[in-house]
């Protein structure tokens, strides 16, 4: 019996060596496909060896001593400052915190901070997380972090948020302050997967219509996104408002995803085409979740690269109206390359198109300084306050499906332009809704009317019922003499006075409602927002769409 099982494995040997030999062959092709970009680019470099001679010479015989580390990052950005602006180099050290902003996640506690007078509050708590089965609680205030005092002098955001993040299932201990008894406790929190939502809101501006404000386009967005229109929709929305203001977007891919939903049929979203990279189209290939009904998309002059995909793809298709300010200008499409030493390249390798065929991509002709202020440029010459007429640098005409000629060349331009309102971008006005005052009136009412407040069962009885003088009143009287004259110049102007009151009570309606109820109040002074509900009920939608 012995005999004829070796004979057995004698016979099927080759056979199976063939078979392993043949897989090995098909994986090995499909990992040269797959990683031949990032193979490509490290023999590159191995090739090349001037600049490793250099740096050995210079840490040879230099006449002082220098950091290595230091010479290779800025001959790497010497490189790269001859390409576009958009090619970045990411040193190692910084590479996990970048990545995490396009994950979606990352391991820590789940709680957010605020500094106020050298003192972090805890301002929000993610549910379900692992603060939260802790028994942290907005307003608690972090003493220590294990050993370390936190509290003090030169406390920096990013210091803590070092401290807190860890391994998934490490453990850290917390010395947390009770804000009422002052008492101190220590807790134990298990550091667990947080997620990084990239959508800030969904929520109902009136009994048919919803918004939904996406602040980046991470691995995670068209899943929330997905998730958030099914509950706006159950709530009886017919209309839609996406607010793409201030996303400087991310990922391509959930941004097709989304331009798909609204999109029918098998209409073109983008095309991508590079000197060294295959042109590639996409395509609505899916029955969406809002292919009918009223669409408006929000956008701003930091509304950039995935936002003007999708903002593009839905003004050339006219399947919306695009509302606010000039977009970015960044028509370019990069990919991460990882080196050896864990940094990595993000190197530009296509350009994106339109459906219309249009690239939006602003000239970087006069250098990254120049391009880097175009902020600057657009309100010095007034396009951002009030003088919607935008010089087009690309005069190629482009048309949309209904024959509405558009321009490329410096960004997506607004069906509608909505300018800044100067009086809400002061300076002055700004410094006083951001400072610390403000920050500490708003604690201290939450805390003092906690039974009151959690009397209201939604943002929108809140918002009906409180009234935002309470907390002005509250806000003067902590003030000094001297400052209390300087604030009440500023806030005679009544429009001045309005609009900080609304902010201090969005603040307040955070601590109560998370950010859905932060920008349920904010919303009802949003310029921009406000004209979004003017077309979406006037015929001018119909108009703008269709002609």
């Amino acid at each position: 019996m012995q005999g004829k099982d070796t004979n057995k494995v004698k016979l099927w040997l080759p056979l199976l060596s063939a078979i392993v030999l043949v897989a090995g062959m098909t994986i090995g092709f499909k990992l040269r496909d797959s990683l031949r970009s990032k193979r490509d680019i490290t023999t590159i470099i191995q090739r090349n060896d001037r600049l490793e001679q250099i740096i050995d010479l210079i840490n040879a015989r230099y006449v002082d001593s220098v950091n290595t580390n230091l010479l290779y990052e800025e001959a790497v950005e010497g490189i790269i400052s001859h390409l576009d602006p958009h090619t970045v180099y990411i040193p190692a050290d910084k590479l996990q915190m970048v990545n995490e902003e396009l994950e979606g996640s990352f391991f820590g506690i789940g709680v957010e901070f605020s500094i106020v007078k050298d003192t972090i509050q805890i301002t929000s708590v993610i549910e379900n997380g692992p603060a939260e089965a802790a028994g942290i609680q907005i307003g608690d205030k972090l003493v220590k972090v294990g050993d370390s005092v936190v509290a003090g002098t030169n406390i920096t955001s990013e210091r803590i948020i070092k401290m807190l993040k860890g391994k998934q299932f490490s453990k850290v201990f917390l010395s947390m302050m009770d804000p009422v008894t002052q008492d101190i406790r220590t807790v134990t929190i298990k550091r667990d997967e947080i997620p990084r939502y990239s959508i800030d809101a969904a929520i109902m501006l009136d009994s048919v219509t919803g918004i939904i404000k996406i602040n980046r386009f991470s691995e995670s967005t068209f899943e929330e996104f997905e998730k958030q229109l099914a509950l706006l929709k159950k709530q009886g929305m017919q209309q839609l408002v996406v607010d793409l203001r201030q996303n400087a977007g991310g990922y391509m891919e959930p941004a097709k995803a989304i331009a798909d939903e609204f999109l029918s049929g098998d209409k073109l979203i983008v095309m991508t085409k590079g000197v060294h990279s295959v042109p590639r189209k996409y395509i609505a290939g899916k029955k969406g979740g809002f292919e009918e009904g009223k669409l408006v998309i929000l956008v701003d002059e930091q509304s950039a690269s995935a936002s003007e995909i999708l903002a593009g793809a839905v003004q050339d298709w006219d399947r919306g109206i695009v509302v606010g300010r000039r977009t970015f200008g960044k028509g370019l499409v990069q990919d991460q390359f990882d080196l050896g030493d864990g940094s990595a390249l993000r190197l530009t390798i296509a350009k994106y198109y339109t459906p219309s065929g249009r690239s939006i991509q602003r000239s970087f002709a006069n250098g990254r300084d120049a391009y880097h202020h175009d902020f600057l440029a657009r309100y010095e010459n007034g396009e951002l306050t009030g003088n919607d007429s935008v010089q087009v640098t690309d005069t190629v005409k482009y048309y949309t499906a209904n024959k509405r000629v558009v321009y490329g060349g410096g960004g997506i331009t607004p069906d509608v332009y909505v300018p800044y309102d100067t009086a809400k971008i002061s300076t002055s006005l700004l410094n006083l809704v951001f400072s610390d005052n403000v920050k500490t009136t708003v604690w201290n009412y939450y805390f003092n009317s906690k039974a009151t407040l959690k009397s209201y069962s939604s943002v929108r009885e809140f918002d009906k019922k409180f009234r935002g003088e309470v907390l002005l009143k509250e806000y003067l009287a902590g003030l000094d003499r001297q400052t209390k004259k300087v604030v009440d110049v500023l806030l005679k102007n009544e429009d001045n006075r309005k609009f900080f009151q609304r902010q201090m009570k969005a603040v307040l309606a955070r601590m109560l409602f998370r950010d859905n109820g932060y920008y349920a109040v904010i919303y009802k002074d949003d310029d921009v927002v406000m004209k979004a509900l003017q077309l979406l009920d006037d015929s001018a939608y119909t108009t703008i769409v269709s002609r």
